[in-house]
């Protein structure tokens, strides 16, 4: 019989692949309409009416990824790993998507346009991709946890560590918007920071985790 927590992260998957189809598909447009020839860079710049409406369209996403975690959360540290789940598996099948449409990316090594606010993040696409599959990582490791009575989530301090590395990935994804702006190819992707924010981002969740999962069942005391 399928346990409720696994049909929960099964409609969460449901819902964040159909929106990563959807944007998917509305690269495509975009594409058609910009990039007749195939993505790359330097980006051509659209104008400012369009450029404006992308930036709604993403923040739209966001809240909507948000609004879904909090109805679907158990609790607020919960809701967390639950925006975790619906982010990762929203970003890689909208890359399968825009692979499966129109043969991009070549490899995981392609750049690509992340985001827009507050600045352009660009970076090959494997480090997005990594981010994903760390963020699933992170939901399935709670799900183990919460079966115990448990939790994933670090203490306070280890979400303060989590939020410095996580603010590192950000700058590393920013870290060529220059570049973007002033119309030229990107140069080198800051590789060494961006595998320390990462590391330095996980490190208090594994923690966390490694010790919910070694706890005795019975209770921290430890009584028969």
């Amino acid at each position: 019989m399928i346990s409720s927590g696994a049909r929960r992260a099964a409609w969460l998957a449901a819902f964040a692949a159909a929106m990563g189809i959807l944007e998917a598909i509305v690269v495509v447009y975009l594409r058609e309409l910009y990039y007749p020839g195939g993505f790359r860079f330097p980006i051509v710049r659209m104008p400012d009416r369009i450029a404006v409406f992308e930036i709604f369209r993403e923040a739209a996403t966001i809240v909507m990824l948000l609004a879904v975690a909090a109805l679907a959360r158990r609790d607020r540290t919960d809701g967390f790993f639950v925006f975790a789940w619906l982010f990762g598996v929203w970003d890689l099948v909208y890359y399968a998507g825009l692979r499966l449409f129109l043969g991009w990316p070549e490899s995981l090594g392609t750049w690509d346009l992340l985001f827009l606010i507050p600045v352009p993040w660009v970076s090959p696409v494997i480090y997005p991709v990594m981010v994903s599959l760390l963020l699933l990582a992170g939901f399935a490791a709670n799900e183990m946890a919460a079966s115990k009575g448990r939790s994933a989530a670090p203490a306070r301090v280890g979400w303060l560590v989590s939020v410095a590395g996580a603010l590192g990935i950000v700058i590393s994804f920013c870290w060529r918007y220059r570049d973007v702006l002033d119309g030229h190819v990107p140069g080198d992707f800051p590789a060494a920071l961006f595998w320390t924010a990462l590391a330095i981002a996980a490190s208090p969740f594994v923690v966390a985790t490694c010790a919910a999962l070694r706890q005795d069942p019975r209770g921290a005391s430890g009584k028969r």
